[in-house]
């Protein structure tokens, strides 16, 4: 039996197009709680739609609407690509 073990990329490194499994936030409680509140979660899909020609912000598709989210926050949130 193979274990597949899939690496963990944070959503920074995602590529336009490319869907995110959140598995993991990083950071003090309040981050994590800021996040929680935009509705990102364990477990919940995000899709990159689009970042800005500088790298910051990322727009993000989670739970059926569009997010702009900070690359500060960005990096904080790690998953598994889909």
């Amino acid at each position: 039996m193979i274990n597949a073990v899939r690496k963990l990329v944070s959503l920074n490194m995602l590529k336009i197009g490319q869907t995110l499994s959140v598995r993991e936030l990083s950071g003090p409680k309040d981050i994590k709680y800021k996040l929680y509140d935009l509705g990102i979660t364990k477990g919940v899909k995000l899709t990159l739609i689009s970042k800005s020609p500088l790298g910051d912000p990322f727009n993000i598709l989670v739970r059926g609407y569009n997010l702009a989210i900070e690359k500060e926050l960005a990096i904080k949130i790690k998953g598994t690509l889909l």
